[in-house]
This record gives structure tokens, sequence and C-alpha cells, in this order.
């Protein structure tokens, strides 16, 4: 690879480090071509999975001011960077995982600092943002009615104290 290849992978790499919400670093030893394009395919269009030349990756780590990643890059290594929902991109990588023994996660970076193996698989067992975020909208609900029922308790008590006065009037 000449010079300026070199030097231009590593500031396209440092540029998504910079762009990206988080990074999952992978082993990708023995997938081929094939399964490679299904994976990208599976991470969709918010997530660029990336193979690259160590030294060069970690140049541009370096550059990007992410630290903690040198351990990761050894052997065939490949990073999906994901701009979008850092959740989605890890299930997908775990569910492609799950049927193809050979991509292995080694790791990510999310936030500011590295993550384990363990974090990244955590990461993929949470709900996605729409999931959360319609739990929040059924727990809200569920407390605006409690409220009402609250406010409402007050009038009914008072009618049937009404309803029971009268009765007993006519008695």
């Amino acid at each position: 690879m000449a010079k300026s290849d070199k030097v231009d992978a590593v500031s396209e790499i440092s540029e998504k480090f910079n762009n990206s919400t988080a990074a999952v670093v992978t082993e990708y030893r023995g997938l081929s071509m094939a399964q490679l394009s299904e994976l990208r395919r599976a991470l969709g269009s918010n997530v660029s999975y990336r193979v690259a030349k160590n030294t060069l990756v970690k140049r541009a780590a370096e550059q990007s001011g992410v630290e903690g990643l040198d351990d990761l890059f050894v052997g065939p290594t490949a990073i999906a960077f994901v701009e979008g929902e850092p959740v989605d991109a890890a299930k997908a990588i775990k569910e492609f995982a799950k049927g193809n023994q050979n991509l292995v996660v080694k790791g990510g970076y999310m936030d500011g600092r590295p993550l384990s193996v363990s974090e990244v698989d955590s990461i993929a067992d949470l709900d996605s943002r729409e999931v959360t975020l319609g739990k929040l909208a059924g727990a809200m609900k569920a407390k605006m009615n409690q409220a009402a029922a609250l406010f409402q308790a007050p009038a009914s008590q008072v009618a049937r104290m009404a309803a029971a006065l009268q009765e007993k009037k006519g008695e």
C-alpha cells in the first residue's frame, strides 16, 4: 500500500471514529465475502463495517483520541462504526455471531471509553429505543389513569353519601 493510500485510510478511519456513537471491534477470520456482505446488510445503513489493518486502525484511534483499544487490534480485525442506535447494531452483530461461529466480538468503544465483550453483550440485550419509549409511555398512561381515578373518588363518595342520606330520609 502506498504511503498516500495509508494516510487516506488513517484519516478515513479517524473520521469514522469521530462521527460514530459507538464502535464494535470484531475478528472475522474464516468468514467468506458472502457472509461479510450478509453481515453488512444485517447491520443496516447506520453502521459501516470496515476491515482494516491493525497498524492503521491504531494510528487512526490515536489521532481521534480513542484510547484503550490497542489490545483489541490483534489478528484480522474489522470494526463496525455505529452512527445510529448502538443497541440495534450490537443486537445485529450478536445475532449474526450465533449463526456464524467465525465472527468473534473482541470489544468496543462508546461514550469515550472502551467496552469489554460482556459490556457489548449487555448492550445487545437491552431493549431498543422504540421499545423503551413505548414502555415509558405505557407507564405514564397508567399513572395518569390512577391520578384520574384518585381525583374522581371524592366526587363519587359524596354522591354515594348524598344518595344514602336521601334514602335514610325517605324511610
